[in-house]
């Protein structure tokens, strides 16, 4: 696979990385799933940003990672997030705490729970509205100190609170939603990424599954599946939001790929610095993703599914 740098001054890595939330967290179907038998193909092909979270679980999905991982640490490199929290028992209601304290407890029990002595890239999961930017991140900056982290990450911020976090450290990489039907973050986020040396990492660039073409309805998910609640997975919004489905399907005709290559494709041409971590339970589906390196969408191409229509519905 191709490379991408992780930064102005970070590590090389596959320009596709690997998203690990499914296989412990918020989407169902997972009976069955060999977890670390899917994180071993994705680095045999290629996908070395492993990314993952304290929250997803909560903690199971490190836990699972230092297992896949155990012997391979070399091959990877390893993204956790903190700052994000469970609040009932069914995870339900998720809160945020970006306290000092609490990031530094994070980040000793994520490297217990990963099974290593250092996290190559360690996130701000949310920021905390409660908590000055300028705090948490001087405390994600202290495990850079301590050697117990390479570099740091922030996810899901404004301008502003990116603007902030980058004077009191310098961030490696943001991680925000980005993908055909969630563009947002094109119009500032992206570009100031590029022209501060900032890997751009997108979460669900696939429209969390939708932009597969595989879900017509939202009767199609598990009852455990987080998607069940999301407005855009409304029945309603999911057959307004075929139109995107649809158009992305015409491109991929034309280049014998599937839908969610071209997908894919279209977040890796927003830029250089821009390193998709799409997640999958199957290795067959994660094999189909990384044939999206090889799809070369044209001008014509990008024009067309850049005017696309954009979604229906919120994203939560």
């Amino acid at each position: 696979m191709h490379t991408r740098k992780l930064g102005s001054t970070g590590p090389e890595v596959g320009v596709i990385g690997y998203g690990a939330m499914g296989l412990t967290w918020a989407y169902g179907g997972r009976e069955g799933v060999d977890g670390v038998a899917v994180v071993h193909r994705a680095i045999d092909l290629g996908c070395t940003l492993i990314d993952t979270a304290d929250l997803y679980g909560p903690f199971t999905n490190e836990e699972l990672i230092g297992r896949a991982i155990a012997g391979r640490r070399d091959e990877v490199t390893l993204a956790t997030k903190c700052g994000l929290v469970v609040q009932d028992g069914a995870g339900n209601r998720i809160g945020r705490n970006g306290r000092p304290d609490h990031i530094r407890a994070c980040l000793d029990g994520s490297l217990q729970r990963l099974g290593v002595d250092h996290i190559d890239l360690h996130y701000l999961h949310r920021p905390d509205p409660q908590v000055p930017i300028e705090e948490s991140v001087g405390a994600l900056a202290e495990g850079v100190g301590s050697g117990k982290v390479r570099a740091i990450g922030v996810s899901e911020v404004s301008l502003d609170e990116l603007r902030r976090a980058h004077a009191v450290h310098p961030i490696t990489a943001v991680q925000s939603e980005l993908s055909l039907w969630t563009r947002d973050p094109l119009a500032e986020i992206v570009p100031f990424c590029a022209e501060h040396g900032i890997a751009f990492v997108p979460f669900s660039p696939l429209g969390r599954g939708f932009l597969t073409g595989r879900l017509r309805s939202r009767d199609e998910l598990e009852v455990d599946d987080s998607r069940r609640t999301r407005p855009r997975f409304d029945d309603d919004a999911i057959a307004a939001n075929l139109a995107i489905v649809e158009g992305v399907q015409r491109v991929a005709a034309r280049h014998e790929a599937t839908t969610g290559q071209v997908a894919l494709a279209w977040t890796l041409a927003q830029g250089d610095h821009v390193i998709p971590i799409p997640g999958t339970k199957r290795i067959a589906y994660l094999e189909e993703n990384v044939g999206a390196t090889e799809v070369m969408l044209g001008t014509d191409d990008l024009a067309e599914l850049d005017a696309l229509p954009a979604a229906v519905g919120s994203r939560y």
